[in-house]
């Protein structure tokens, strides 16, 4: 049974997680944010299917994340390096990792995300690049965008309350 495709739709989500959304996807990404370019150190440290690596690695080479670069001729190998779009993939995994700490590691945490100066332990929010503001429900919401088609106006023209908002606007 083939999947619903999510490319077309107008959500930048949506078209997000059809680039990256699958599981492996992200896994693999992690790795090569770390630092993996190479077939078998994928498949050693996420113990996954070759076939399956290689879907997943064509997958993300034809998402414009990764680059496939040939390292050695004979016989052929390729190493899988990020592009510019695969490294702005890192503050996604970085909040996806403070979000996995704070709510799904009872034995504690196994890794965290430091200062490189102070080696103290660092805790990502999200800041609006132009302001440097913290962005919370009670500063910012979404609205339609230029593009945005009649949908997405009647959804955005008439914001919810968000419930996950504390009474102060705080989180």
């Amino acid at each position: 049974m083939r999947r619903k495709s999510f490319g077309d739709m107008e959500c930048p989500v949506a078209r997000s997680l059809e680039r990256v959304g699958e599981w492996w996807s992200i896994l693999i990404m992690r790795d090569a944010i770390y630092g993996m370019t190479r077939f078998d150190e994928f498949q050693n440290n996420l113990n996954i299917a070759p076939n399956i690596l290689t879907r997943r690695l064509t997958a993300l080479v034809e998402a414009g994340l990764l680059e496939r670069r040939r390292y050695c001729e004979r016989p052929p190998r390729n190493e899988y390096v990020l592009t510019p779009r695969g490294r702005d993939f890192r503050p996604v995994l970085l909040a996806l990792q403070a979000f996995g700490n704070k709510h799904f590691a009872p034995e504690g945490i196994s890794v965290m995300l430091v200062d490189k100066s102070t080696g103290l332990s660092a805790d990502p929010i999200l800041v609006d690049r132009v302001t440097g503001q913290p962005i919370t429900d009670a500063t910012h919401t979404n609205a339609p965008g230029p593009a945005a088609g009649p949908r997405v106006q009647r959804r955005l023209s008439n914001p919810r309350k968000t419930p996950a908002a504390s009474q102060d606007g705080s989180r």
